[in-house]
């Protein structure tokens, strides 16, 4: 764990340059908006440790699957999220000295992401090799407002010297990525165009064809006046275009340096007129100008933390984190363009390849649908059905008929692109989460004309793998299943993961409830599906019925605990605490083979199941399985401590919740996995939403209702949060003292607080002394 961050309410900040974390800062600090994003490079060059990241939204590339022995049914390539073009590059040449600040002394170094107002700051003073002092203040953001469009505002001052200064704004696409398996460059020149304060370059993807038109446009201030006279030096060469513009500098005067830079990609452009409007776009960004759009950038955020803002007084570090959270989910999926979907490193990173994985239906999709217009969550789910044939040809790949589908583990366009077996093959669990996000969103928005428009035809694939997945065990006289990888990826192809098969039922059972209420509601839309999917009836359910009734479910009745998988009491049981410091964290410590035969478990297996359909299990249950389990679980992912905080809050195990609360909101601001340099873990910080709102704010939604029981930590004074709901929106305030919950819209809304049924009129509130929610 690195704490070398400050605590700040609104700000993330640096003190003090630490050049062995750079990466990690890089990766806390990055921006985007929902259209393209960054890591948080320095615009001078820099020869130290960086991993240089730039990225484009839906532009990606296949990169051929590179293992040593080719199964059949492995994917022919792992999708890779590309570093783009570079365009926040300046260089900085004195008196022929080309500044790199890995050369320089850096003193006063201070970096600031103020997610109030959504921008990067950093400020510092460099001394050269040869003595040359410099103040620097380099301020830039993501415009959400244009969302093409990026903004800087750099400033060098002189300090101790006179003499020559070359400025050279750049745009570089002559970029790769680390983890590339060829370590070959996936960008191909297409045009370029360079004048005397602007330069544009297109380029396009090898394989996938996707263009994208990067451009900068830039202006010179020195001694408070505009430099127009300037010529430039115009350079090209492959996917490269840069302006020098050669200046006279005296001590004590500074030179400031605006550029605004695009990215058009051709999903939202036709590819001819892709730089014509790259120079509209940046032509209209530079008559706002830098502090119109900066303004604007703060009124945009002040309005998206009007909405979504969590409050938490008395503890510092709590608040930073979940605003952290906060911010980076924003600014990385806004839920405008169906295309789109929510990758695990967002705008942060290239690891993990894909931008889809079940993160998104598991623990996204709350968070969207609490925060955001109800579109943006029915969008989540329709990216999915869109992708249903590509789910019905990934099963058929794996030797699976008649419309089965199986949705991917890593995707960019519906088709499988993971390739390692262990995922691809049989961690299957992720269709149910599809399913059960399809269940979430109907329960919570009452929009039951989703199964009719799209979800029963998804279900019904689902279904039909899971009846084909299993087998009869004659020797047990019920249904297994073998060779799977249950969401502990600390065990491989093991038999009768509880889990999945409990989703596999329940998968089954809910398909078959949900076409059963399109007959009943929407006869010709039953047509419609019945002809669509084949679908025959009377024959399918049979056999789903026979399976869901006769299933296997692996469990200790001694203990009283579900057991993860046959297997799982053969093992050497031990918890945590007994490993040495040195072994932590196991996936970077460890072989994999150690970690396959030892007991400690990634994350929540047993505990996700029990999570997802917490009210089929009383809370003696829950308890004696999170007792069991939870010891033994090392939380190596960032996926893991949500579901602890939130199951660990409802059987009042309220310190090991606050505990695992820290965990997951600081999990990248204080490297907790020690992995943040390779980007931040997007979708788990939905989780950390989750962890305060479900968690400690107890919210649920069953019966047509919204339900809260919170808890205030004992370190937090009060805590305050906002949850749309069904066209309406409800503010929750906790103190020790007192719990209100407040009608902010213009609807009556049926709730439940500590078990007690309330009508809450528009504009109304109810107030009542603060519980220990029953934990019995």
């Amino acid at each position: 764990m690195k704490q070398y961050l400050k605590q700040d309410e609104w700000c993330i900040i640096e003190e003090g340059f630490k050049p062995e974390y750079n990466e990690i800062s890089e990766s806390v600090f990055s921006i985007g908006n929902g259209r393209m994003g960054q890591r948080a490079n320095f615009e001078e060059r820099y020869s130290g440790k960086s991993l240089q990241g730039n990225y484009v939204a839906g532009v990606y590339y296949p990169d051929k699957t590179r293992v040593g022995w080719w199964k059949n049914g492995y994917p022919e390539y792992f999708a890779k999220v590309l570093n783009a073009a570079n365009w926040i590059g300046i260089d900085i040449e004195l008196d022929g000295e080309m500044l790199d600040l890995a050369t320089c002394k850096i003193s006063d170094f201070r970096r600031v992401l103020n997610m109030r107002e959504g921008y990067l700051l950093r400020t510092c003073t460099v001394t050269t090799p040869t003595g040359k002092t410099l103040k620097i203040n380099a301020q830039r953001f993501c415009s959400i407002v244009d969302d093409e469009v990026g903004a800087i505002c750099y400033s060098i001052t002189p300090v101790n010297f006179s003499g020559k200064m070359v400025v050279t704004p750049y745009v570089d696409a002559d970029v790769k990525n680390r983890d590339a398996n060829y370590d070959e460059k996936f960008w191909i020149e297409i045009s370029k165009l360079v004048r005397n304060s602007q330069a544009y370059l297109v380029a396009e993807t090898k394989k996938t064809g996707f263009q994208v038109a990067t451009g900068m446009l830039f202006q010179i201030f020195q001694g408070g006046k505009e430099e127009n006279e300037f010529v430039a030096t115009r350079r090209k060469r492959e996917n490269f275009v840069s302006c020098s513009v050669p200046l006279t500098v005296k001590a004590k005067e500074e030179i400031i340096i605006y550029k605004y830079a695009a990215n058009l990609s051709s999903e939202n452009h036709p590819k001819e007129n892709l730089l014509k409007n790259c120079q509209n776009v940046l032509k209209n960004a530079q008559k706002k100008g830098f502090d119109k759009m900066l303004l604007e950038q703060a009124e945009c955020w002040k309005a998206k933390w009007a909405k979504s803002d969590i409050i938490i007084e008395g503890d510092v570090a709590a608040q930073q984190g979940i605003r952290f959270n906060i911010f980076q989910l924003t600014q990385t999926y806004t839920g405008e363009d169906e295309r789109l979907n929510i990758g695990p490193k967002g705008f942060t990173g290239e690891k993990y390849g894909g931008s889809t994985y079940w993160d998104t239906e598991a623990y996204c999709l709350p968070f969207y649908l609490v925060n955001a217009n109800e579109k943006v969550a029915r969008n989540l789910l329709i990216y999915r059905h869109k992708q249903l044939q590509k789910a019905i040809e990934n099963a058929q790949k794996l030797g699976f008929t008649d419309g089965a589908a199986l949705y991917p583990m890593v995707t960019m366009n519906g088709e499988e692109c993971h390739n390692e077996w262990e995922i691809t093959f049989e961690e299957i669990h992720r269709n149910g989460a599809i399913a059960y996000a399809i269940h979430d969103y109907i329960r919570y928005t009452g929009d039951k004309t989703y199964l009719a428009e799209y979800g029963a035809e998804v279900l019904i694939g689902i279904a039909r793998f899971w009846a084909q997945r299993v087998h009869f065990s004659a020797h047990k006289q019920q249904y297994v299943m073998h060779g799977v990888t249950g969401p502990n990826e600390y065990e491989n192809n093991v038999n009768n993961n509880w889990y999945t098969n409990y989703i596999a039922v329940w998968c089954m059972e809910y398909a078959m409830e949900s076409i059963q209420f399109v007959q009943k509601n929407d006869t010709e839309s039953y047509k419609t599906l019945v002809t669509k999917t084949n679908l025959n009836a009377s024959k399918e359910f049979a056999k789903w019925e026979h399976i869901c009734k006769n299933m296997y479910f692996p469990e200790d009745t001694k203990r009283g605990v579900f057991l993860q998988q046959d297997g799982f009491l053969d093992k050497d049981l031990m918890p945590v605490s007994a490993l040495r410091v040195v072994d932590k964290p196991l996936n970077q410590k460890w072989s994999w083979d150690r970690i396959l035969r030892s007991c400690f478990i990634k994350q929540a297996d047993v505990l996700q199941g029990l999570y997802f359909f917490e009210e089929r299990f009383d809370n003696d249950t829950i308890r004696r399985n999170f007792e069991f389990y939870e010891p033994m679980t090392v939380h190596e992912s960032s996926l893991s401590p949500c579901v602890h905080v939130i199951l660990g809050a409802k059987i009042g195990l309220f310190d090991k919740a606050y505990q695992m609360y820290l965990r997951t909101s600081r999990l990248d601001l204080d490297d907790y996995n020690n992995d943040t340099e390779d980007g931040l873990h997007i979708t788990s910080m939905a989780g950390t939403w989750m962890a305060v709102v479900k968690g400690f704010g107890g919210m649920r939604v069953y019966d047509d209702k919204v339900h809260f029981a919170p808890y205030l930590p004992e370190a937090w004074k009060s805590m305050t949060f906002k949850a749309r709901f069904r066209g309406g929106v409800l503010e929750m305030n906790v103190t020790k003292e007192h719990v209100t919950v407040k009608n902010m819209g213009e609807k009556a809304i049926d709730l439940s607080l500590y078990g007690e049924m309330h009508l809450l009129e528009a504009h109304k509130s109810v107030v009542l002394s603060t519980q220990v929610p029953v934990t019995e």
